[in-house]
């Protein structure tokens, strides 16, 4: 028990007997000054001492250490106590200040409940992009662990496709509203939707509510698909940033599982390898999704029904890397966490070679000598709202024998590992304008800015409820 605890149990059983503190002090044989330290918590007593103590208050050691409850200002005492004596008191400059018995309790209240507040919002703004970082390594480990094939999300897709009695194949945007009415409710096409957010839930009036927009562009299906497979799942509030991504994992799987049906996809793959065929565009082109929800869920079933380790990339334009998988022991740049995301993508992997390839029509392959192996890989670019992504999927250079594109004469040599491959300017331009230069950097506002905060990162919950306010049937 820490000295401030046990000064307070002194304190509370020397006024319940009526005693001063000068009376305790002359019954000790120790000077009030001392006593007063301890009570304060200032000062440990000695065993000895605290035996002295307990006989002149008419009590033992045992009830000083644990037996007595502190009275609710004893504990109000103790916990400013600690406060002063924390961070948030001292980064704020605030000097510990002794509390006195004219202090109302109710200002001591009040100043820990605003002390729980400060510390609250410190808690939030430390969801950065280092805790976003530490998620995600998690996350991939566990993907990685389970060769990114989820069974128990494999079979909530079946059992949804079951009900709606679907016969395999793509999956077409009747059937996608057939699954939202089996889950009881009804799409809505509106104009006004937040701008925050991909889909709103009415679950109060069974109302899926999605952007007018999707009418013209976009997929509407896996917006649907992607707002009721929260649903499905049984999601709540998060009550973290890796409960969030976690959770924005298992709806892309879900929905993926639902666009590409495992049933019927993986006969297709199995008679591709057995025709040494294997493409992602086929399997994009089978059930009508795009590239990258092909790639994605080319990687849920590769390793599990196929044998085939695989990677998969997503590389902005500017070279950062934003999403990624791997159980290849393909050696992608790391941050000291582990984390690959946000990490550049080396300039002369593929991911970053198709960015500068004239032909957007054909899927751009090269296979790349590694510090560990040669990697094959198949890639194309997919413009989004965010800019230009490099999608890509790949294998180590055995398994290359089962893909189309394995005779492509691309070759590339990646040493990121090694500072002079891509991360560093040749020696002879550095030398030239390293001193004769000064870049304005135009730095991603993502990149300097903390994680959104709030259950949901990002969204604005006060547009939320005003929009379904607007929206709900009267």
């Amino acid at each position: 028990m820490d000295p401030l605890t046990i000064g307070r149990r002194i304190r509370q059983l020397r006024t319940d007997r009526g005693m001063t503190l000068e009376e305790l002090a002359s019954a000790v044989d120790r000077a009030p000054s001392q006593l007063s330290m301890i009570e304060n918590g200032r000062r440990e007593p000695k065993l000895t001492l605290l035996q002295a103590i307990a006989r002149a208050l008419g009590s033992s050691i045992d009830a000083i250490l644990e037996s007595e409850p502190l009275d609710e200002r004893a504990t109000l005492e103790i916990s400013l106590e600690r406060a002063m004596r924390g961070q948030t008191f001292q980064a704020l400059g605030i000097p510990p200040f002794r509390i006195g018995k004219t202090v109302p309790t109710e200002a001591l209240k009040a100043m820990l409940a605003l002390q729980g507040e400060i510390e609250r919002l410190r808690d939030e703004r430390a969801a950065t992009p280092e805790e976003a970082r530490r998620a995600n390594v998690a996350l991939r480990k566990l993907m990685r662990t389970q060769n990114n094939y989820f069974a128990e999300l494999e079979e909530q897709a079946r059992r949804i496709l079951d009900a709606v009695d679907h016969p395999g194949g793509p999956l077409t945007q009747r059937t996608a509203s057939d699954i939202a009415a089996h889950l009881g409710f009804t799409l809505h096409y509106v104009p006004d939707l937040p701008q925050t957010t991909r889909s709103v839930a009415d679950i109060k009036n069974g109302r899926l509510y999605l952007s007018s927009r999707l009418a013209t562009k976009g997929d509407p299906r896996t917006a649907v698909l992607q707002a009721l497979s929260s649903r499905i799942l049984g999601h709540r509030e998060p009550t973290s940033y890796a409960e969030f991504l976690r959770q924005r994992v298992e709806t892309n799987y879900l929905t993926g599982a639902l666009l590409i049906p495992e049933a019927h996809a993986v006969p297709f793959l199995q008679e591709a390898k057995k025709e040494r065929s294997i493409s992602i565009e086929d399997l994009r082109d089978a059930y009508s999704v795009s590239y990258e929800t092909a790639a994605h869920r080319f990687t849920n079933l590769a390793t599990m029904h196929l044998g085939l380790p695989v990677h998969f990339l997503k590389v902005h334009e500017s070279g950062v890397i934003t999403k990624v998988y791997e159980n290849d022991d393909v050696n992608f740049p790391t941050d000291r966490l582990g984390a690959i995301e946000g990490q550049m993508c080396c300039r002369k992997w593929t991911s970053r070679v198709v960015f500068d390839v004239d032909d957007h029509f054909n899927p751009y392959y090269q296979y790349t000598d590694t510090g560990n192996g040669t990697y094959w890989c198949t890639a194309r670019v997919e413009l989004s709202s965010e800019g230009a992504h490099s999608i890509s999927v790949g294998v180590r250079f055995d398994d290359t024998k089962w893909f189309l594109g394995r005779d492509t004469p691309n070759r590339g040599v990646s040493k990121h590992s090694v500072e002079v491959c891509c991360r560093r300017a040749p020696a002879e331009l550095e030398a030239s304008w390293r001193e004769q230069s000064w870049p304005n950097v135009r730095t991603p506002r993502t990149l300097l800015a903390t994680l959104p905060t709030g259950s949901f990162p990002g969204v604005d919950t006060t547009d939320v409820y005003e929009f379904l306010e607007a929206h709900a049937p009267r």
